[in-house]
């Protein structure tokens, strides 16, 4: 497995495996299964899988939720290897972000809806680091978890808005036995905010807002947002904080006969 750290090495790295396909997964690191899941995906469908490790500081909102993210280069390093990846570009941030840098993408309507209400420019760093991402590996697969539904439509409007040759791979969510999508953020729930953070997949599956929401608030967990998403199908979408942990989850339904 190589690790490429610039843009020079990782396209070094990628100048001779153009005849196959090259799969992109995209990845801020902390790995669990749900990344597994993305990896052995792209494993499945390319000649050669490309994973990236970089804590984009762009998407960030918050100081602390930034330097709170967790970070363990060496063990994802491991996990990647051990799953099949080919080549791994972990640059740092002045390699993406370099002085001086200026240029911006920013999906206007779709990353203004809920998390983009909640997180002002979350989607434009998403939208940035992925562009970016995309024209360094020139990947011809991207790999995505349907968990995070919004940042797929976000990318997915983006692709087609400026006609990318790039198919974006939307994985199903993966999630532990009790019902709790996988997150890097779940290892920050005491044993009692899990319990309660269950509420979340259960209001889901309830496949309307207005039970959901109520289910909730039954539980004690703060709701940013339940709605129907104007997604591709349609989406039940939700945020909450439980403590000072805050969680997404969604589940899309079927589109209308």
């Amino acid at each position: 497995m190589i690790v490429a750290r610039t843009v020079a090495d990782v396209r070094a790295a990628l100048a001779d495996r153009r005849d196959g396909a090259v799969g992109l997964v995209p990845t801020m690191g902390a790995l669990h299964a749900g990344h597994l899941a993305l990896l052995a995906s792209a494993r499945d469908r390319c000649d050669t899988v490309v994973m990236s490790l970089f804590v984009n500081p762009a998407q960030f909102g918050e100081p602390a939720d930034l330097n709170g993210y967790p970070r363990d280069e060496g063990r994802d390093l491991e996990v990647a290897r051990e799953a099949g990846v080919d080549v791994v570009f972990a640059p740092s941030a002045v390699e993406m972000y370099p002085p001086g840098y200026q240029t911006w993408v920013d999906v206007t309507a779709l990353g203004a809806l809920l998390e983009g209400e909640h997180r002002p420019g979350h989607f434009r760093g998403v939208a940035t680091i992925c562009l970016k991402l995309f024209t360094i590996v020139r990947p011809d697969l991207a790999f995505f978890g349907q968990k995070d539904a919004q940042q797929v439509e976000v990318l997915r409007r983006m692709i087609g808005d400026l006609h990318l040759e790039l198919e974006l791979v939307v994985v199903p969510t993966v999630r532990d036995a009790d019902g709790l999508a996988l997150s890097s953020r779940n290892v920050r729930l005491s044993p009692e905010e899990r319990e309660r953070a269950l509420a979340l997949p259960r209001a889901l599956a309830t496949r309307d807002a207005a039970t959901a929401r109520s289910i909730l608030e039954a539980a004690g967990l703060h709701v940013d947002y339940v709605e129907l998403a104007p997604f591709k199908p349609p989406t039940l979408a939700a945020a909450v904080r439980v403590g000072s942990t805050r969680l997404i989850d969604n589940v899309p339904l079927e589109e209308e006969s």
